[in-house]
């Protein structure tokens, strides 16, 4: 199934270019990450000692081809075209085919950058390209209950909330529950009030 157009995944929103990372992207996608730190470490997995080395990063770059080529994820990169700024990431993960045709969707977007309108351009994106070109019917996402701009950005999105589940990943070091949302190629139910202005 277009393995060829799949290594050369690249969407266009109004203001980004959403691309695979490559090896030259190290030393931006670093020091946004550190730049961030503080802001995303609450609402993620534990940071390993190596999180911001070259090594790490390689390892990732790696694996984002892999995915990419076998298409069991999509990992992209949020490129600002005005000046190629690195934004944030966009990964549409464990990509099931089968009965399933799902994916789960996660991000992050670095401190400068945030509510200023371009997660919701890259999901837009993302999940026009999972139902239109990758045929998925389910796309997936999960965060802490506490974070209304996540969920408000989910359902701004076009996400439904689904539910609750316990102990549902380790974040900054703890099990912790989370909500449950997703978006459905052929249905738009209704909206929960979390994370309205």
């Amino acid at each position: 199934m277009l393995l060829l157009s799949r290594r050369k995944v690249r969407l266009e929103t109004e203001r980004l270019t959403l691309r695979p990372p490559v090896h030259g992207d190290f030393q931006t996608w670093a020091s946004l990450r550190l730049q961030s730190k503080d802001y995303l470490v609450p609402w993620e997995p534990v940071w390993a000692s190596d999180h911001l080395s070259r090594k790490a990063f390689t390892n990732r770059v790696y694996w984002a081809q892999r995915a990419v080529s076998s298409g069991t994820a999509l990992p992209l990169f949020l490129i600002r075209r005005e000046d190629q700024e690195l934004v944030g990431a966009i990964t549409l993960d464990n990509i099931r085919r089968g009965p399933a045709q799902a994916g789960t969707l996660g991000y992050w977007t670095g401190q400068p950058f945030a509510r200023q309108g371009y997660m919701g351009e890259a999901i837009g994106a993302v999940v026009h390209h999972a139902f239109g070109k990758l045929d998925l019917s389910r796309i997936e996402a999960a965060c802490l209950p506490e974070n209304a701009a996540s969920r408000g950005l989910l359902e701004r999105s076009g996400f439904k909330y689904e539910g609750v589940a316990q102990s549902y990943l380790q974040i900054n070091g703890r099990w912790r529950t989370h909500v449950l949302y997703a978006s459905l190629r052929h249905d738009r139910r209704g909206k929960t009030q979390v994370g309205q202005a």
